[in-house]
């Protein structure tokens, strides 16, 4: 399988262009937005790959010269400055094929990103599982270890809805990932996560299974259209409270909204206003709709129908054990480390990597 098929971007970027050159391309700004975004993206592609060819042709342009060099200095005598440029040569080869393997592998996660969604944000939702406060800090700390992926991988992050926890932690999370390829890479995280440790909440000091589940869905963007009925929605105003108490005001600017058939419910709190927090939760709302309409491949959004799954043992896709020894493993592709507390400030790219290799015919 030809994962990099630069004729076939080069196609769609001209397909594009072509089309910001019809007739009020204009004058939709949201739509000639996400068609610029597109282009950029594959021109960005295209040149990462030229840049490696060219790289490429390089290198065995050089082991062409050594081994020329060598096969003289088999005839002649090698002068010590002759050996010493021989070797440096060498060592530049040697140090060039190590940086584009890298640039390699970097080039093939890019090449699974092209799943149909990949490219956009990601709206990210934790809930703690059974436990109480010791499940609801494990989902405060998987928040934390989130923020701080994104912040080293150039990705900015948007709390939109914040539950305190009763002690300790939090009962749920929602928050948008903004960057490309954002969902693409978040995805990996979808599903239970399990915490072993030695709880700080017990005066006994007794080890502690905590769970809490990763909700990861695509931001939806203006040229994907989901229909939804108004009747079947049903809007509340409350007052904005917990985390991003900047923006909390004296009036009822956060939004809930139930959409009765499928009984999903989002809500958002920390927009500056009521509009501004409504259009968001619609957009979380329309892509949890998509979200199911994928999955179930149904036709209607009134066919469809969640699908619940406990926050327990058994249904976990990775553990973090914080003692009697230290390791984290992902179960879906076996890959693991003992180092937890940089897994836990944020170094999940490995994870990442290895879910979209495993899952390349699902990406």
């Amino acid at each position: 399988m030809n994962l990099f098929d630069i004729s076939s971007l080069e196609k769609q970027l001209s397909e594009l262009e072509k089309e910001t050159m019809q007739d009020g391309f204009w004058n939709d700004s949201k739509k000639s937005g996400t068609v610029l975004q597109k282009i950029k993206t594959i021109k960005n592609k295209i040149d990462i790959f030229n840049k490696l060819n060219v790289e490429l042709n390089n290198l065995m342009e050089m082991s062409e010269l050594v081994i020329m060099e060598n096969e003289s200095n088999d005839t002649a005598s090698n002068s010590n400055q002759e050996s010493e440029q021989n070797n440096s040569l060498v060592k530049d080869i040697l140090d060039g094929t190590k940086t584009l393997q890298t640039e390699l592998d970097n080039l093939e996660i890019e090449t699974l990103l092209s799943g149909k969604y990949d490219i956009n944000n990601a709206i990210v939702t934790i809930h703690p599982g059974a436990g109480g406060t010791e499940s609801q800090d494990w989902a405060e700390m998987l928040y934390r270890m989130y923020t701080r992926w994104a912040n080293a991988n150039n990705y900015s992050v948007q709390e939109l809805d914040y539950l305190d926890g009763d002690e300790a932690g939090l009962k749920s999370v929602t928050f948008l990932i903004s960057g490309d390829y954002a969902y693409g890479y978040m995805k990996a995280e979808k599903g239970v996560h399990r915490l072993v440790r030695i709880s700080p909440f017990d005066a006994g000091g007794r080890r502690h299974t905590s769970f809490a589940s990763v909700e990861v869905l695509p931001e939806i963007t203006e040229d994907i259209e989901i229909d939804i009925n108004p009747d079947d929605l049903r809007i509340d105003t409350y007052r904005a409270s917990g985390a991003g108490g900047q923006h909390i005001n004296k009036t009822s600017s956060a939004i809930r909204i139930t959409h009765i058939p499928t009984n999903i419910v989002v809500a958002c709190q920390t927009e500056r206003s009521q509009l501004q927090n409504k259009e968001t939760a619609m957009k979380m709302l329309k892509s949890k709709l998509l979200d199911l309409k994928e999955r179930e491949h149904k036709e209607k959004i009134e066919d469809l129908k969640g699908e619940q799954k406990d926050i327990a043992w058994g249904s976990q896709i990775r553990s973090y054990v914080f003692c009697p020894y230290t390791l984290v493993k992902d179960h879906r592709t076996n890959f693991e480390t003992g180092n937890v507390e940089a897994v836990m400030d944020g170094d999940l790219n490995s994870f990442m990597k290895e879910y979209l290799k495993n899952n390349r015919e699902e990406v």
